[in-house]
């Protein structure tokens, strides 16, 4: 097919733009040949006519289907072109948010100027192991890719990160190192991982600077290699750098910045430590102040260096040379402070005392005087003379700045190789991978060297890249078997001749340098005479004769010559140099130690760029003459070199590329500028990709691919059996010429351009389908829509004719009612009329009536009122007169008295003026003083003998006071009693005038009330009424007031139901973080233990290697021991210090489980034994109390209770006697026996025998031990007697003693007393600090009863200032709290006294059990004659004759064989389909059974912890096997359920039976080793779920996501360079029916291995999650699998999964739940995705997924046909609005590796143990049953 008959109507094509670069239009004719403009529409509605080039008749690129925009690769694009691969990366980058897009082998990154959320633990693990094409583009999927090339291939790699500056190579490099940091670990201990991403904070701050297209820019190129060994873990890594730009020390553009160190340094200059660099403000030093930005937006430089100095740290840069470091750093920026002053034109002079050079000198330790002289002098050597020559201030400023240069320079090496030491392997190299982050191509306004050397070694990159694709394509058509034809591209070999051969531009630039006189014109001149017009890739500006012009492969760049000379050179004048290597500072001569070598290329390269090479540097003392040779090599020759080591490095690996991108330059996050993009696709060898696929046949089919994609364009005749031969037939069809395609072995090979014609094809094909099937629905719509309004119509009429008539019926109806209505209406209305009337008549006449009567009571009552009012009338006028009268009467005597008195007072006046009357008036005073004088003697003489009977009056007064004091208290309390009967009286009085008034009121009152009371009546009736509608309101609002609280009680009820049910899940979902936990930690002690093991046996590999002269012997005993050594609840004290002697050589961290458990359980018994210590104290007190009361009773009965003793000990003598004599007999017997086989030692008579005689002889000494301790009590019990019943008590205890005749029993009787008295001593200490003990809390239950009867009082108090009922209520609620209380403790002790019974009853259980077999051996004793006549029946009668009571016996020796029969060497598979499930852990119970029943502690604890340490082992050996992780799960947990069952706790035994109950353990607490199983099961269990998650892992993606489980539903895309994994079912494939399988295999399995049905649940919960977590991840992270029809496969592939629990019966597991998310996922890619509706539908149905998750799938949705529609930008930012709230993880992926925490419900066995027998296949033929 012509590519022109592509170009019909509405095709759409790519037009040139000046704005957008490119623009879209669709053809609105077909395109004929000849014609020379096509008719376009562009989006936007304009019309245009493109103009066709008339040369070339070019036509404009065409775009891709729909479909194929936004693919991962842009290779699988059909139409390869520049448009095209630019519209996809905007589609992806600005639509979708993804910035990453594979082109071939090369990897697109594009700067997003924001943090995402896709560099996580979880996406490395997401991608870990992962194909490159099964996942979506990513740098970790590059990384992972050269990880397994490496590990697979055996080959070195290399990932070559390229890009202009701020296109984000730095972050793809360091996120490249941090995925192999993680995915691989470091070999040793050294946190090698660690360090190498530690190097990344230091390099960026002495190499990287913010420039004006990047705030961080890396101003040098660096390869890291990281080195890793056989097992392909890190090992080390090594740095090489390239192209440092020194410049940037001395100078720096506007708004940029020097080096991130030196402001980090001004930042922190307050800090103590940096007193001495006398630093400041950034914007006080020349080398910090130019760019005028000392600050970047959003860091911190303070926290930065604090940042650098903890890397330098973790590299092992001590703090001594990181302040070495700071100096030399410091004194740079000093020295940049350094001015000149002219003297003339040729010399100058540094200030005296210049304060910036001091400093320097000081910090550089050297001589101020020598300093400041070589900076403004220079030294000429000729042939014979040294010169010293003064320069001026330029050359001096030059020299200044090269200085320091130079310095930064070397220290900058000095760096990069100490952190190259820190970063060295320990161990030897097996392979590495190389990351390269270095320049992109650059080309400025004004481009010099730096960019010469820049675009010189992109040059070569892209030759190597050229190279490599070249060789990928051919090695493609090779594999396939296609034609192979060569493909022209790009080769600029021609520009690198130019650049590097001989007299090439590099080889004419160091001749120049080499001329006495060479200058850059010179030069340049050089160039056009050499090249112009010879070079087709040189050429010479118009306007300019200092500068060249070299076409390079991304663009013309116009080079300027001015400093290219200078740069290449790069001087420093050698005496300032030999000035500071003579400095007292340590590190600074250091620096320089290089330049003295015979070859370094590390020395300074462009500009300040300096390359570091890749081995080693030894120091060497070379000539004087050979050192100032090599110091003056020149750059360019010195980069050269460096150049070619590089390539020859990436040569000899396998290169992966990284091309970054930078969107914009104003770094907005997530805009997109077509101009800057392209610039930068052409640059970067993108679009020579492109056009190197394009040139042959791009895309690339499989056959089975083909078929299922096209398989709408065959028909059914032309599908045959064979796939490869009907895509051949069809193709032959579709396609005429055959150039289009090729037909390779496994794939079909398409020129450029035809996928979009098949696609053309089949969207043709469907869209006449759809039309088709549109057609036929709308006809069955249109029918069915007509017959249901026919019928519709039908029934109308019929209703409408029915209504009609009843209406006609009602009409009758009604009239008749009507007539019948008037008649009585009427009949009411004059009935009516006639009642009024009467009633109107008989009230006129009772009114009329009653007015008359009223009338003439009226008039009768005037009458008499009136003749009162005469009478008082009459009376008031007598009473006036007379008043008047009198008054009259009075006045006029007042006034002649009046008158007399006047008179009488003038005469006294007149008298008491005259002299004789004071004359008469003296003389009487006279008299009477005299009178008075005598009178006052006489009054003397009174006084004293008033005194005499005054003091004999005062005695009588004393005595009659009293009486009076008696009578004046009387006299008072009867005037008290006189004055209140007063007060009574007084107020009765008045209380009787206020009632009089009171009652005259009332009487007015009543009148007046009488009056209103009709008034009031008449409105009680209005308020009556009235009120009774209020009532019936109210009633109302009472009924809706009522509904409203019963409805707001529903609801309070229903939240609180709610909030109840919340608070259940909130505390569930507690317990289940706290037993995640838990059961975390458990795994990490595992895992910690199991690298404790393999390190222990690296150890012991290495030290049985065998020495010279020395031999070593293993040992197993490290092997039986376990750190789960627990002590019982016997001899626990005894045990301990015996088990560390014999494990000295024990770890302490081994032991610290069982002394916690230990020191837990012994606190437990020492709190019991303080009570049984208190009670015994109780009993002493009360024995104590009975002693004193019957003393005189007392010596009798101790002389009864000696008695008592003595014969149970003579009785006890005669039982030892006796025993002795039968021991004799029997010894005798067989001693004389004369059958010798029988009585042979291995005869089976005489074990029996032997075993009894050992049995008598343990008997014999417990007996002995009675009687020693009986002996030693009467001799304590002899000391306590009183000394007068002391002879009675003797002459016993001598008999005693007499009887005692062998001295070793007095000698043993001896020291039981010793041993008694010390007890004793001890048990008194006790008793009295617990009778102390006693006595504090009895005064504290004093002070409780004092303060409780305080209370009582006050509650008493309380009550009576209570009414009556209150007072009852209160008493009453008191007395019920307490007895309550009194209740609960009563209840408390009840529960302890059970147990103590139960206790008790136990152990006299054992004592009878224990008698009755003594007895019955009395009983059964058999004389020795018997034994010689009959040797076989005592042998067999009293074992085989007994019930089994389900316990096994063995000896202590076989304990590691029955490890070995029974674990070790135990086939699962056997064992689960022949014997009953769970018997290893019957077997193992019934043992510690008959260690319990022998009450043997250390038998027991060395069962169990053999038995732990067997099952770990052999997990550890076969821990990968599903089986037999099963199968110890299960036996594992039903040990556990056995020691639970038969524990004796009342809580596990309700579900016995009572045989089983008689099987419960006797003397062992076997709680702590329950937990020590608990452990070890959740153990297995998390290892069983890692088997399960590694059995399945492989299956998931393939069988849930990949294979069409529905084929035809979902079809195949194009894909490109990268092939995915096939989603049709190969024979190798996984599918969903496999993954069923699986699931019934693991069932299966652990069903009849008799696993608890809860556990399965827990199991299969486990692995549904594992189901759901893995595909939801790979949904997150694949494109390709985000379509409608993806989501329906995924929904049917999860109803097969709940089929399979329901066939199961696991629907109640919680499976279904984990599910959940994956179901949302499928369902948000099947739901429409348009309106507000839609968004508000989604938010609400997707309740487990996060938001991120939500938006990641919608931004991933790609349509797989042309009838989809992509979901708009739009929509999405509507979906995260509506979000916003919601409160959930801002993590993409799920966790897969998350395990729920486990439990274990206790589920007991109703088997028998009696009933178990033990096959012979097991090997246990030395175990017993008892």
């Amino acid at each position: 097919m012509a590519a022109s008959e592509l170009y019909t109507k509405y095709a759409r094509v790519w037009i040139p733009d000046p704005e957008e670069v490119w623009k879209s239009a669709e053809l609105l004719k077909d395109y004929k040949p000849g014609d020379k403009f096509l008719q376009l529409r562009l989006e936007d509605g304009k019309d245009l006519e493109y103009s066709l080039d008339p040369k070339t008749k070019e036509l404009p690129p065409l775009r891709n289907p729909d479909i194929l925009v936004g693919e991962n690769d842009l290779t699988a694009l059909s139409y390869l072109h520049e448009p095209a691969v630019l519209h996809n990366l905007k589609v992806r980058f600005i639509d979708s948010k993804l910035i990453y897009t594979y082109c071939g082998i090369v990897l697109v990154a594009i700067n997003p100027y924001e943090q995402l959320p896709i560099y996580g633990e979880d996406i490395i693990n997401a991608y870990s192991g992962q194909n490159m094409g099964d996942m979506d583009p990513h740098i970790f999927a590059v990384a992972e890719e050269a990880y397994k090339q490496m590990a697979r291939d055996e080959r070195n790699q290399s990932i070559i990160v390229s890009g202009e500056s701020g296109a984000g190579k730095t972050v793809s490099a360091k996120y490249a190192m941090r995925y192999f940091a993680t995915v691989s670990g470091s070999a040793s201990e050294a946190n090698v991982e660690e360090k190498v991403l530690a190097s990344n904070p230091i390099m960026e701050s002495i190499g990287n600077a913010k420039t004006t297209r990047n705030d961080n820019s890396s101003r040098f190129g660096k390869y890291i290699e990281i080195g890793f060994d056989k097992r392909y873990r890190i090992i080390g890594a090594n740095m090489r750098t390239y192209l440092l730009e020194k410049s940037r020390v001395v100078f720096q553009a506007e708004e940029e910045r020097n080096y991130h160190i030196f402001y980090q340094l001004c930042a922190s200059a307050a800090l103590p430590e940096f007193k001495t660099l006398r630093l400041g403000n950034a914007n006080y030093f020349h080398y910090t102040k130019q760019g005028g930005s000392p600050v970047i937006d959003g860091v911190d430089d303070a926290k930065e260096m604090v940042n650098t100095r903890q890397a330098c740290t973790l590299l092992g840069i001590s703090d001594s040379y990181q302040m070495g470091i700071f100096r030399i750093l410091a004194g740079i920026l000093h020295l940049g402070n350094v001015e000149f002053a002219s003297r003339d034109s040729d010399s100058c002079t540094v200030p005296p005392k210049h304060e910036p050079l001091t400093i320097f000198c000081d910090l550089m330790g050297v001589e101020y005087e020598e300093m400041s002289h070589w900076l403004c002098h220079r030294k000429l050597a000729t042939a014979t003379e040294t010169y010293i020559k003064p320069i001026s201030k330029l050359h001096a400023i030059n020299a200044r700045d090269a200085l320091a240069k130079h310095i930064y320079a070397n220290l900058f090496n000095w760096i990069v190789d100490h952190v190259n030491k820190a970063l060295h392997a320990t161990v030897k190299q097996h392979s590495f991978i190389g990351v390269l982050d270095i320049y992109g191509f650059e080309t400025f306004e004004i481009n010099s060297f730096e960019q010469f050397c820049i675009n010189y070694a992109n040059e070569k990159l892209q030759q190597q890249f050229n190279m490599h694709v070249f060789k990928l394509e051919q090695e493609e058509y090779m594999k396939e078997q296609i034609p192979w034809t060569l493909i022209d591209f790009y080769d600029n070999q021609p520009c690198i001749n130019l650049i590097e051969a001989k007299m090439g531009v590099l080889d004419l630039l160091d001749e120049e340098c080499k001329m006495p006189k060479g200058s850059d014109d010179s030069w340049a001149q050089k160039l056009y005479n050499t090249h112009l017009n010879k070079c087709a890739l040189f050429e010479k500006p118009r306007m300019s004769n200092k500068a060249f012009i070299i076409k390079h492969f991304a663009d013309k760049v116009e080079y300027q010559c001015e400093g290219f000379l200078e740069k290449n050179k790069d001087t420093v004048y050698e005496e300032q140099i030999r000035v500071l290597k003579s400095s007292k500072f340590k590190l600074l001569p250091e620096l320089f130690q290089d330049e003295e070598k015979v070859l370094s290329p590390t020395s300074a390269t462009p500009s300040g760029r300096v390359p570091l090479s890749r081995m080693p540097v030894k120091p060497a003392k070379a000539r004087p003459g050979q050192a100032s040779k090599e110091h003056k090599k020149t750059v360019g020759h010195q980069f050269r070199n460096s150049l070619h080591l590089l390539m020859e490095t990436l040569n000899a690996t396998t290169p992966h590329y990284v091309r970054c991108i930078k969107p914009n330059d104003f770094k907005f996050p997530f805009t997109f500028d077509e101009k800057r993009a392209v610039q930068q696709l052409r640059a970067c060898g993108v679009l020579e990709t492109i056009r190197i696929s394009a040139a042959g046949f791009p895309s690339r089919w499989t056959y089975q691919e083909f078929f299922s994609r096209y398989r709408v364009l065959m028909k059914q005749r032309d599908v045959l059996g064979d796939r490869k031969q009907t895509c051949k037939n069809v193709l032959e069809k579709l396609i005429q010429d055959k150039d289009k395609y090729q037909f390779g072995k496994t794939k079909i090979f398409f020129r450029a351009g035809q996928v979009a014609y098949l696609e053309k094809i089949r969207a043709d094909k469907l869209r006449a389908a759809c039309i088709r099937i549109q057609k036929t629905i709308r006809g069955w719509l249109m029918r069915k829509k007509y017959m249901r309004m026919r019928k519709a119509a039908i029934t109308i009429q019929r209703h409408v004719r029915g209504y009609q008539a009843r209406c006609y019926a009602k009409f009758l109806r009604r009239t008749r009612a009507a007539i019948t209505i008037q008649k009585f209406q009427r009949m009411y209305v004059v009935r009516k009329r006639y009642q009024c009337m009467r009633d109107a008549t008989i009230a006129l006449q009772a009114l009329l009536r009653g007015y008359m009567v009223r009338n003439k009571y009226q008039m009768m009552l005037r009458e008499h009122k009136s003749v009162v009012i005469q009478k008082h009338v009459r009376g008031w006028l007598a009473r006036r007169r007379y008043r008047r009268t009198l008054r009259a009467v009075v006045y006029l005597q007042c006034c002649y008295r009046r008158m007399m008195a006047k008179r009488e007072l003038k005469k006294l006046k007149i008298e008491a003026r005259s002299v004789e009357r004071y004359k008469k008036l003296h003389i009487g005073l006279e008299n009477k003083i005299m009178q008075l004088q005598r009178k006052i003697d006489e009054q003397n003489k009174e006084y004293k003998s008033l005194l005499e009977k005054m003091n004999n009056l005062e005695i009588t007064y004393s005595t009659e006071t009293e009486k009076l004091r008696s009578d004046v208290e009387r006299l008072r309390m009867s005037e008290e009693e006189a004055k209140n009967a007063t007060n009574r009286v007084l107020s009765l009085q008045e209380e009787i005038a206020k009632l009089r008034k009171e009652l005259h009121q009332t009487q007015s009152e009543k009148k007046s009330i009488e009056e209103r009371a009709d008034k009031y009546k008449h409105e009680t009736e209005q308020l009556v009424s009235e009120l009774k509608e209020q009532n019936s309101l109210l009633k109302t609002e009472k009924e809706e007031l009522n509904r409203r609280i019963h409805d707001q009680a529903k609801e309070i009820t229903e939240s609180m139901e709610k909030k109840l049910v919340e608070e259940t899940k909130q505390l569930e979902l507690d317990l289940n973080d706290e037993r995640l936990r838990y059961q975390n930690l458990l795994n990490e002690f595992s895992r910690l233990e199991e690298r404790y093991d393999d390190l222990k046996d690296e150890m012991n590999l290495m030290v049985s290697i065998p020495k010279p002269g020395h031999k070593r012997t293993d040992s197993t005993h490290s092997s039986n021991e376990s750190e789960y050594t627990f002590s019982s609840e016997i001899t626990e004290a005894e045990d301990l210090p015996l088990r560390m002697e014999q494990e000295p050589s024990e770890k302490k961290a081994a032991l610290d489980m069982s002394l916690f458990l230990k020191l837990q359980k012994r606190v437990s018994e020492l709190e019991q034994e303080k009570q049984s210590l208190q009670d015994e104290l109780d009993r002493k007190e009360e024995q104590a109390l009975r002693a004193k009361a019957k003393e005189e009773e007392r010596p009798p009965i101790r002389g009864a209770e000696l008695e008592y003793e003595s014969l149970k000990r003579q009785e006890l003598e005669s039982e030892n006697k006796k025993l002795k004599n039968e021991l004799n007999e029997l010894q005798k017997a067989l001693t004389e026996t004369r059958a010798p086989e029988v009585t042979a030692p291995g005869a089976p008579a005489y074990r029996v025998l032997l075993e009894q005689l050992t049995s008598v002889s343990e008997e014999l000494e417990v007996r002995k031990e009675e009687v020693l301790i009986l002996r030693s009590q009467l001799v304590s019990q002899k000391e306590a007697i009183q000394p007068k019943h002391t002879m009675t008590d003797a002459t016993i205890l001598l008999e005693d003693v007499q009887k005692m005749k062998d001295r070793g029993e007095i000698a043993q009787a001896y020291i039981g007393l010793k041993e008694t008295n010390r007890l004793l001593e001890s048990q008194l200490q006790s008793q009295k600090k617990s009778h102390e003990n006693e006595l504090e809390s009895l005064r504290g239950e004093i002070q409780s009863l004092k303060e409780e009867n305080n209370r009582q009082q006050q509650l008493l108090a309380q009550n009576l200032q209570l009414p009556p009922e209150a007072r009852i209520e209160a008493s009453l609620q008191h007395e019920i709290t307490r007895l309550t209380n009194e209740n609960l403790d009563l209840m408390e002790q009840l529960e302890k006294q059970d147990k103590t019974v139960r206790k008790l009853k136990k152990q006299l259980k054992v004592f009878a059990k224990k008698i009755g077999e003594l007895e019955v051996g009395q009983m059964e004793n058999i004389s020795p004659g018997q034994i010689i006549d009959e040797p076989i029946r005592p042998v067999n009668i009293p074992r085989k004759e007994k019930d089994f009571q389900g316990m096994l016996e063995y000896k202590k020796e076989d304990e590691q064989k029955l490890v070995k029969n029974l674990i070790l060497e135990l086939k699962p598979r056997g064992v689960a389909v022949n014997l009953i499930p769970g018997l290893p852990a019957y077997i193992l119970f019934m043992c510690v059974r008959h260690a319990d029943y022998l009450n043997d502690d250390q038998k027991v604890r060395s069962l169990l912890t053999s038995t732990i340490n067997g099952i770990k082992k052999v997990l550890k050996k076969r821990g990968d096997d599903f089986e037999t992780v099963s199968f110890w799960l299960s036996n594992t947990c039903r040990f556990l359920h056995c020691l639970k069952q038969y524990s004796g706790e009342e809580g596990f035994m309700k579900h016995n039976t009572p045989r089983q109950n008689e099987h419960c353990l006797t003397n062992f607490d076997l709680a702590e080793y329950r937990q020590v199983l608990s452990d070890l099961a959740i153990q297995i269990y998390q290892q069983l779920v890692r088997v399960l998650e590694n059995i399945l892992q492989p299956m998931i993606v393939s069988g849930m996501l990949e294979h069409e489980t529905i084929q035809g539903v979902s079809g195949v895309k194009p894909t490109g360079l990268r092939k995915r994994t096939s989603s049709i079912a190969d024979e190798g494939t996984y599918t969903l029916d496999s993954i069923i399988r699986q699931l019934n295999s693991f069932h299966s399995v652990m069903c009849q291995h008799g696993m608890d049905p809860e556990l399965i649940k827990q199991v299969v919960k486990q692995m549904f999650y594992i189901i759901g977590a893995v595909t939801l991840n790979n949904l997150l992270l694949r494109k390709d699998m985000c379509s409608w029809s993806k989501g329906m496969q995924i929904r049917y592939n999860v109803s097969q999964l709940e089929e399979w629990l329901r066939d199961k019966n696991l629907m109640n597991s919680g499976a279904k739940e984990t599910l959940e998310p994956l179901i949302q996922a499928a369902q948000l890619l099947q739901v429409k995705k348009k309106t507000d509706e839609d968004a508000e539908a989604i938010c609400s149905m997707c309740n487990a997924l996060t938001t991120a998750q939500i938006v990641k799938v919608l931004n991933l949705y790609t349509p797989v046909n042309e009838f989809e529609e992509r979901v708009l930008v739009s929509f999405i930012r509507t979906i995260q609005v509506r979000l916003r709230d919601r409160k959930d993880s801002p993590q993409l992926l799920m966790d897969a590796k998350h395990i729920f925490p486990v439990t274990f419900p206790f589920n007991p066995s109703s088997l028998a143990l009696e009933t178990i027998q033990i096959p012979a296949s097991l090997g246990l033929g030395f175990i017993s049953r008892v």
